[in-house]
């Protein structure tokens, strides 16, 4: 499988990043198999740091060998277990199961909406649900230690706008 990371700079070895913030699946490097995304995210990255490079590194994902040999939690779509899972993570607490690499929806801005209201007792978990449901969901791979990125194989680096 074929995904990609979006920065201001190549990223040709993959570490694990401790984020100053609070992210969906937890702290480690981000990808995404969506193209889309990954220059989003660039885009984000570069206004972020007042920056004119965008650039998207592509990697090979064997993600079938690393379910053999990695425990690879995978999030088919954003239901119950996905969004418990999402704010146990945006809370900072440490899930309850351990894992190398998980594979899932991305909240986007609209789905942080959704989710803050239910984080906040606004919305029932099922209301939640429902209107994550209408959303246009991208995919995140999140490689979560060391030992996962041995998965991630540098291809190539491209910048956006060339």
């Amino acid at each position: 499988m074929i995904i990609y990371h979006g920065s201001t700079i190549p990223v040709k070895i993959p570490k694990i990043v401790k984020s100053n913030r609070l992210l969906d699946f937890g702290e480690g490097f981000y990808t995404t198999s969506n193209k889309e995304q990954a220059v989003r995210w660039a885009e984000i990255v570069a206004a972020k740091r007042n920056e004119s490079n965008r650039i998207i590194t592509e990697y090979h994902f064997d993600v079938d060998e690393a379910r053999n040999c990695l425990n690879v939690i995978t999030f088919e779509k954003p239901d119950y277990i996905w969004l418990d899972f999402v704010c146990t993570n945006r809370s900072g607490r440490v899930p309850r199961e351990s894992y190398d690499i998980a594979i899932g929806p991305v909240a986007n801005d609209q789905v942080y909406t959704v989710v803050a209201l239910y984080e906040q007792g606004v919305l029932s978990k099922e209301a939640a649900i429902i209107e994550l449901k209408v959303q246009n969901l991208y995919n995140q791979i999140l490689f979560h230690n060391e030992n996962s990125l041995k998965y991630c194989q540098y291809v190539q680096h491209i910048k956006i706008g060339e």
